[in-house]
């Protein structure tokens, strides 16, 4: 059933990027990452973009956010096509400055360590939060190799006052195959209340439940800080873009 007065603009999003995870990602190896890069920048400085200016983000519209962080990333993409063909680990920096601002990794982090949260120490969090933050920019970035300029639409918005949790909804448009719903949860910051991305359900499928089920039973059986190390060694390889590495092999 077609959603109805849907804006369609071509570029990509944060829902399809971790609909790539969820469909395909977390069964293969996942890439490197560089600290050093990762801390460079705060993200009190991550709106201004290298090449595209600054673009405001209304973080109090979880709607208009959506859109903004999206048109940023795509052009971001789109700019600087060359270098990341050079360069494929440029995709982690565009991830880092363009998307993680707008993701809140620590609630996603906690979710994910859902019911063993009370068997950890603040010493394990702590130390778990910054590598599951850089293991989803690390997703985020390998995911960017495998968009192919699909359109994506977004559902009109709704009232969202007064509310803690919403869905943006969204749908990929796919050539030759049926669409893909993709809704992008959001939670509302209640001091500042800003709204920031925690999860993602692609046909049904949610990324953290996805998680939770693969890594629970590794927390439960050989506790958290084996899984942040075995987290941050699934992150020590580079971005590549597989389809061209498949295409030079069969040349």
């Amino acid at each position: 059933m077609k959603m109805k007065h849907i804006n369609k603009i071509k570029l990509i999003t944060p829902s399809l990027l971790i609909l790539g995870i969820v469909a395909s990602l977390f069964s293969v190896n996942i890439l490197a990452y560089d600290e050093a890069q990762a801390n460079k920048l705060s993200e009190d400085k991550v709106q201004q973009s290298t090449n595209t200016g600054r673009i405001y983000v209304d973080k109090k519209n979880p709607y208009l956010m959506i859109k903004s962080v999206a048109s940023k990333t795509f052009k971001r993409f789109s700019d600087e096509h060359q270098a990341i063909q050079a360069n494929p680990n440029r995709l982690k920096d565009i991830v880092r400055e363009e998307l993680m601002p707008y993701i809140n990794y620590k609630y996603s982090a906690f979710k994910v360590i859902g019911k063993h949260l009370k068997k950890t120490t603040a010493q394990e969090r702590k130390d778990f939060v910054p590598v599951f933050r850089e293991y989803l920019v690390t997703s985020y970035a390998q995911v960017f190799t495998l968009y192919d300029n699909q359109p994506v639409e977004f559902a009109p918005e709704k009232n969202f006052s007064g509310k803690k949790i919403i869905a943006v909804k969204t749908r990929v448009i796919m050539q030759g195959r049926d669409d893909i719903d993709v809704s992008f949860k959001v939670r509302r910051n209640r001091k500042t209340n800003e709204w920031k991305a925690f999860d993602m359900i692609a046909e049904g499928v949610s990324l953290l439940d996805s998680k939770q089920a693969e890594l629970g039973g590794i927390i439960r059986q050989k506790g958290l800080p084996y899984v942040t190390e075995l987290l941050k060694k699934k992150s020590e390889r580079d971005i590549v873009f597989k389809t061209k590495s498949v295409k030079n092999k069969a040349g």
